[in-house]
Parts: C-alpha cells; sequence; structure tokens
C-alpha cells in the first residue's frame, strides 16, 4: 500500500516537474532574446557615434583647409574659426561610409547638419535574430548621435604701434600660436583649432 502510494506521488509530480523546467526554459530563451536585442542596440549605437564623428571630424578638416588658404588674409580669420564662413561640403557621404564600415546604413534623411554639429540615426544591417520573441526576427536596431564642431581659437591683433603694418595676428587656443606662413609644418592642425566631440544625449 505504501509502495502504491509513493508511485502515485512520483507521478502525480512528474506533470509538475516538467511544467516547471518549460517555464525556466522559457525564460532563459527570453533573457537569451534579451541578450540579443541588447547586443544589436550597442552594435548600433557604436556605428551612429562613429558616423556622426566622421561626418564633424570631415567638416572640421575643410573649415582647418579653409583657414590655411586665407592665411595672408587675417580679416576672414574670426568667421572661419568660429565656423561662420564660407559652409563647408556636407559631410554627410563621411557618416555614411562610416556606418557601413559597423554594419549598419543611414536611411533617408539620417544625416542632419546644424550650426558646427551633424545628428545621424543609423539602421543596422542585419536584424536582431530568431527568438522566442516573434518580431526580433525581423526587427534592425536603430541609434543615433549627434557631433558638434567646438572652436577653440580667438584671433589676438598685434598692437600696430610695436608691430608693422605685415604683421600677422596670433592665435590663442589651447596654447598660443605664432603664425609662420613660410612655415606650413609649425601652423596648427585641425584639431588643435577645433575640437569634435559626441553631444549629451
Amino acid at each position: 500500500m505504501t509502495r502504491s502510494r509513493q508511485y502515485g506521488d512520483a507521478g502525480q509530480a512528474f506533470p509538475i516537474y516538467i511544467t516547471v523546467v518549460g517555464g525556466l526554459l522559457f525564460l532563459a530563451l527570453a533573457y537569451f532574446a534579451v541578450g540579443q536585442a541588447t547586443v544589436s542596440r550597442g552594435g548600433a549605437q557604436t556605428a551612429a557615434d562613429a558616423a556622426a564623428l566622421a561626418a564633424a571630424q570631415d567638416t572640421r578638416d575643410q573649415l582647418a583647409d579653409e583657414w590655411t588658404k586665407a592665411i595672408l588674409d587675417p580679416a576672414k580669420w574670426q568667421d572661419i574659426l568660429h565656423g561662420e564662413g564660407q559652409v563647408p561640403q556636407s559631410s554627410c557621404w563621411r557618416a555614411s561610409e562610416l556606418a557601413g564600415q559597423n554594419d549598419a546604413h543611414i536611411p533617408g534623411g539620417g544625416c542632419t547638419t546644424g550650426f558646427l554639429s551633424y545628428t545621424v540615426s543609423v539602421e543596422t544591417n542585419k536584424v536582431i535574430g530568431e527568438s522566442v520573441v516573434p518580431i526580433t526576427s525581423s526587427r534592425h536596431s536603430k541609434a543615433h548621435a549627434t557631433a558638434v564642431i567646438e572652436p577653440l581659437c580667438d584671433v589676438i591683433k598685434p598692437v600696430a604701434a610695436d608691430h608693422g603694418p605685415d604683421e600677422l595676428p596670433r592665435l590663442t587656443c589651447k596654447r598660443d600660436w605664432e603664425v609662420d606662413p613660410k612655415n606650413p609644418s609649425s601652423l596648427p592642425k585641425p584639431q588643435d583649432l577645433f575640437d569634435v566631440h559626441l553631444a549629451d544625449q
């Protein structure tokens, strides 16, 4: 009688055991799906950050080139070094290039320019992947980022009484620069004239 009851209890417990194991397995798969989504979202954010920074850096380089071309015309320096000179060519092409290198793309209208800034939205080329959450099998991760170009320099005009009429102004940035057009290697580099960084999201 006792042995029969033991077998009966075991038979009743088996379905409960299967249910518990099935529930734990589902939870494990759900956590895996969340992990997949997190990794995919992280990849999208990396692509967006890289794309926005690349576009801003390309525009920074254009501004630096513009200043170098105008080096003998100090009247133009202030506007160029504060981003108010001739509008450079859009660098969204560079953002698209970097997004592609990070296995993502920029949808139409996903790269916009502001004053000394770029905002880029990207979408991963690959879907998040198959999981217990059906929608992940067809969903692409998306992210956006904004990079800004920060002017670092001011123009210090020479005092006429102490300097000749052809004396070029000085630049005061993170350090002072004596501008010597005859020595191009001594001129400030783009990163000396402008800082490029991601804006706080």
